[in-house]
């Protein structure tokens, strides 16, 4: 979606809304007011209900109101379907990164999400690519430019969504496309790296819950996650504006193309950094390499005028800025005992975001620079001072 709102600026969206001022980067921000809001209270509720319903049902709620985005005239409206899509987005990524943790082990967590993670950069390219292909049609179903943009990615989301109600599945026991001996080894496995626990998906209680949000591996990775989504959604909200400001004599189409390179190099280094930390079994100095390789990447985009080489920056950002998604939910699941702490604690360490400026791009340095000097120095500490144990649960208690 935040690509999706990056495109359809280009398309014209904030002119047909009436925006002017800060009102674009309000519109982005506010999004965030129900997610971080709604974060723990939805994987939770994913728990509750079980991943099965919870993450098809979210899903057919965010095509939806994508959808209604697409009829959107003011900025009251479109205010409303943004604090509608934080809402029903904020158990997506905690939900599938909980729902992985009940199939595999620890140290499979994060090439397994990094699966799921590179969805992210591939939407962002093929995004582009897409954006470019509705501009090109004269209307759909009588929409125009934007519009078109928002109708079509919502109506794909929603019958997706409810293709998975009829599909998905809590858990292996659950699971209708496994045998009864594949199920019994499946829960053997994840129960083999959970020797306190007498069963997968233990009941709710208070104890647990505590364990798991005060752990200190899952609040100093959520720190870490913070810093590092300042850069991400610095990508995903911005690369058009960023393309429009380097190339702004090349057509709106043109500029979307030039937008898809840059995250498909993203997605291969996601899921070449995302098996690596699956092969040798940690995550933290992954987490550190990332923050110096972003930090490289904007202060040449800041500091030259050159339109080549600012684009090429933007290659060496987009490189290691996905990897927070895929190896601190990893690291928090693998550093909490209990189905019930492990689900609170990777809704913690949910994603976060700052209200940012459009780059020339004034994108605020200081505070991308700040981020990403704290998330390489909190890897650096953490692992010196043994807070991350890649295998081990950082609070061994049952009640953990």
């Amino acid at each position: 979606m935040s690509a999706t709102v990056g495109n359809a600026r280009l398309a014209g969206f904030e002119q047909d809304l009436g925006l002017s001022g800060n009102d674009y980067n309000m519109i982005l921000s506010i999004f965030y007011i129900t997610y971080a809001l709604c974060e723990i209270p939805a994987v939770l509720l994913c728990k509750y209900i079980g991943p099965g319903w919870f993450l098809p049902l979210t899903s057919l709620g965010f095509g939806i109101t994508t959808i209604g985005t697409a009829f959107c005239h003011t900025k009251p409206q479109i205010i409303a379907c943004r604090l509608l899509l934080g809402l029903f987005e904020a158990g997506m990524l905690p939900g599938v990164a909980y729902y992985f943790s009940r199939w595999y082990r620890h140290a499979e967590l994060s090439f397994r999400l990094g699966m799921y993670m590179i969805m992210s950069p591939t939407a962002g390219a093929f995004g582009g690519l897409f954006a470019s292909g509705i501009l090109s049609l004269d209307n759909f179903a009588g929409l125009k430019g934007w519009r078109m943009i928002f109708a079509i990615e919502g109506i794909i989301t929603a019958c997706l969504a409810f293709i998975m109600v009829f599909l998905a599945t809590d858990n292996p026991s659950t699971a209708r496309w496994l045998t009864a001996e594949e199920k019994e080894l499946a829960v053997a496995r994840v129960m083999s790296e959970r020797m306190e626990q007498s069963e997968v998906n233990d009941k709710i209680n208070w104890s647990k819950l505590k364990g798991g949000f005060y752990n200190p591996v899952t609040l100093v990775t959520a720190f870490i996650f913070f810093c590092g989504n300042v850069v991400v959604l610095g990508i995903s909200f911005f690369l058009p504006t960023i393309i429009r400001s380097i190339y702004p004599d090349k057509s709106k189409v043109h500029q979307q193309l030039l937008t898809v390179p840059p995250y498909v190099v993203g997605a291969f280094c996601l899921i070449l950094v995302s098996w690596l930390a699956t092969r040798f079994n940690t995550r933290q100095f992954f987490l550190f390499w990332s923050a110096p390789t972003v930090m490289a990447g904007y202060a040449i985009l800041l500091k030259t005028t050159e339109p080549n080489v600012r684009y090429a920056a933007i290659f060496l950002t987009a490189s290691c800025a996905f990897f927070g998604g895929s190896l601190c939910n990893a690291q928090v699941s693998a550093n909490t005992v209990s189905d019930t702490s492990r689900s609170i604690a990777i809704g913690t360490n949910g994603k976060w975001s700052l209200p940012m400026k459009a780059p020339q791009l004034h994108i605020n340095v200081t505070d991308i620079y700040n981020s990403q000097s704290c998330s390489a120095t909190w890897a650096v500490f953490s692992r010196r001072g043994r807070i991350f144990r890649g295998t081990a649960p950082c609070i061994p208690s049952a009640t953990a």
